[in-house]
């Protein structure tokens, strides 16, 4: 047996802990809650430092140069497996089309990573502006500072990746108080910043019981983002059904009306994992682990009845497994420690549905609103995949929930092919 390839920096298996560990119950005030983010980033063998060492062409290779246990994720491999054009019209997909991302604390090199990964890749150079409209965070590196710089990397690397034509406006919230973040995010609509926005963190809904005002202060945002005609999308979260509360819990602003709900995935299309058209299952490793999972179970999607809204789980979904997971570059993690990591989490696909979204508004000529109004027609069609196997069941609540055939709690109405919504939409 060849000897492992993986390589584990101790600052990125801190991180680990770090970002992907039970909530604590809310310690805030009635008046304040924190949102939240729960990257999950593996140290690879890839790259380490620097872009010396042969990246994998696609989750084939990933898997035999990491004894079959992490399937990672290129642009490329994504462009084949969601049907995402390179291209539309002759130009980069995206063009003329704006992203806005929102961050809280942001991250030291966003763009210097931003550059390494295009390059690594192929990508065109990518248009990337960075706000503080809430004031300049002094940057430490320490607590959940951390974590929103890995969630950073990840979300400008990856809506870069499907929408190389776009620009992104990167909007840094000064910290993450549910308040701060809100402003950040009116910013955005109330300068008309873009066309889509991705939202990848959230509050587990027990947190945000008896604070109705805080939420609505949300929800004003998301109503002004729907008159611009913006399209708006949150991840489901990534600690299963109950966001560790031992009961049905969803994710907000997942949960919010407006705002269009990724859950998440095992991505095993172009590999030897598919088998009999199983292009996809749900990402819950509690429940049914995508490959030898050598590492033991990491996460699940989030994906349940709402408590606060009328919704009932994810709309959409997209890959989110680590061991199916995207690769991304870090260079804020010390000399040692810097290069390509495994990222996996729904947060993960908020971005990339924002940025596909951004390609299909630039091919049909016209903003499309809330993608989530769409994915039952897209369903019908063909236009989305039906994930039917899995169950984002956890430890702290083994009922979960078990995707079906139709829209289902952990994966919604399924996982895009970019072109068919395109073909749709006319």
């Amino acid at each position: 047996m060849k000897q492992k390839t993986m390589m584990f920096a101790l600052a990125a298996a801190a991180a680990l802990v770090a970002v992907s560990a039970v909530p604590a119950a809310a310690t805030t005030s009635s008046s304040q809650w924190n949102y939240q983010v729960h990257p999950i980033a593996i140290r690879s063998h890839f790259s380490p430092g620097s872009v010396s060492h042969a990246l994998p062409t696609g989750p084939a290779d990933c898997l035999t140069a990491t004894d079959g246990e992490f399937a990672c994720q290129t642009p490329d491999s994504i462009r084949a497996a969601y049907n995402i054009p390179a291209e539309i019209d002759g130009v980069p997909a995206g063009t003329g089309q704006t992203i806005v991302i929102v961050d809280a604390f942001g991250s030291p090199t966003v763009r210097q990573d931003l550059a390494t990964f295009s390059q690594a890749f192929g990508l065109p150079a990518a248009h990337l502006n960075v706000m503080y409209p809430t004031g300049t965070p002094t940057w430490t590196g320490h607590g959940t500072q951390l974590g929103w710089a890995q969630e950073t990397s990840l979300d400008v690397q990856w809506a870069h990746a499907v929408a190389p034509g776009a620009t992104i406006d990167l909007i840094v919230a000064a910290n993450d108080h549910g308040n701060t973040i809100n402003l950040a995010e009116q910013y955005a609509i109330d300068h008309k910043l873009g066309t889509v926005m991705s939202m990848s963190f959230g509050v587990p809904e027990y947190e945000v019981h008896g604070n109705n005002g805080q939420m609505g202060q949300a929800h004003k945002v998301y109503v002004d983002a729907q008159k611009q005609g913006m399209s708006v999308f949150a991840s489901s979260g990534d600690d299963g059904s109950d966001n560790t509360a031992g009961s049905a819990n969803y994710s907000y602003p997942a949960s919010d009306a407006l705002v269009t709900s990724v859950g998440g995935t095992n991505l095993l299309y172009g590999t030897d994992l598919e088998k009999n058209g199983l292009r996809e299952t749900v990402w819950g490793d509690f429940a049914l682990c995508a490959t030898t999972c050598a590492d033991g179970p990491i996460g699940a999607t989030g994906g349940a009845p709402s408590l606060l809204t009328a919704k009932g789980g994810s709309d959409v979904a997209y890959n989110a497994s680590v061991y199916t997971g995207v690769l991304t570059y870090l260079g804020f993690m010390g000399a040692d420690a810097n290069g390509f990591y495994f990222f996996g989490g729904t947060s993960a696909g908020s971005p990339q549905w924002a940025g596909i979204t951004a390609d299909v508004v630039q091919a049909v000529g016209h903003r499309i609103g809330d993608v989530s109004q769409y994915a039952a027609s897209w369903s019908g069609s063909g236009a989305l995949y039906d994930v039917t196997v899995g169950a984002n069941s956890t430890p702290t609540f083994s009922g979960g929930y078990s995707a079906t055939a139709g829209w289902d709690r952990p994966t919604g109405h399924g996982t895009p092919d970019v072109g068919a919504i395109i073909h749709a939409l006319g």
